[in-house]
């Protein structure tokens, strides 16, 4: 099954009048199971990329699937509907709530599921068992190091057992043991079936991915 397929996509912004191709005719696809990384240099549309993937974007033309069906971008109950059963999000900055312990951040996309809170506090105390923090239920994420917090987002992105992982940097704030820690989570879930989209300026990270989508000034070179 083809997990991802963009046929055509722009992304344009218009700044002062000015057009900006963040991406210019873009046309690519992610099978299931794919470990894919996506590269380039600052500024060349990867994480643009990334955002339309994950349907935090929408494209200003062409056409996106995703498992065969075409994404519904006009429909923004479906579209937050299919990021919270299919997709799930690690990014460079963590994005934790701060006042909240690190069992309460990763419960929080069951609120949105409509789980009850026995159900939400079992998954959420597996899902950071699983990733190596089960004695860390009650902490604060000021209370936690780098790669702890990630270890909290990358469980709450495992916790509605998503089949596709989006990561956006996720080594990018961590020093290079704790990045490794983290990539080696990352390998466990794609043998465990996940398909997943790591984006990266690091060649040497990109090279752990099965396949990799050069980008550069909007359109994918390679």
């Amino acid at each position: 099954m083809i997990t991802f397929n963009l046929v055509g996509v722009s992304k344009i912004y218009s700044l002062d009048g000015v057009e900006v191709r963040a991406l210019d005719d873009v046309s690519l696809k992610i099978n299931q199971g794919d470990f894919a990384s996506i590269i380039g240099p600052s500024g060349s549309g990867k994480s643009t990329l990334m955002h339309l993937l994950g349907l935090l974007d929408k494209p200003t033309r062409g056409k996106i699937y995703l498992e065969g069906k075409e994404v519904p971008f006009k429909d923004d109950a479906a579209l937050a509907s299919l990021r919270n059963e299919k997709i799930g999000f690690v990014f460079q900055a963590f994005n934790l709530l701060s006042k909240t312990s690190a069992l309460a951040n990763v419960e929080l996309p069951l609120i949105y599921a409509g789980a009850s809170a026995r159900e939400r506090h079992r998954r959420a105390k597996e899902a950071l068992i699983e990733v190596g923090l089960g004695h860390r239920f009650e902490h604060f994420p000021n209370q936690l190091s780098g790669g702890e917090k990630q270890r909290v987002a990358i469980a709450r992105a495992l916790i509605n057992d998503p089949s596709i992982i989006l990561a956006d940097e996720p080594t990018g704030n961590l020093d290079s043991r704790s990045g490794k820690e983290i990539l080696e989570i990352f390998k466990d879930l794609h043998k465990r079936g996940h398909t997943i989209v790591l984006v990266t300026h690091d060649l040497d990270i990109a090279k752990l991915a099965k396949k990799i989508i050069k980008v550069k000034d909007g359109k994918v070179t390679a």
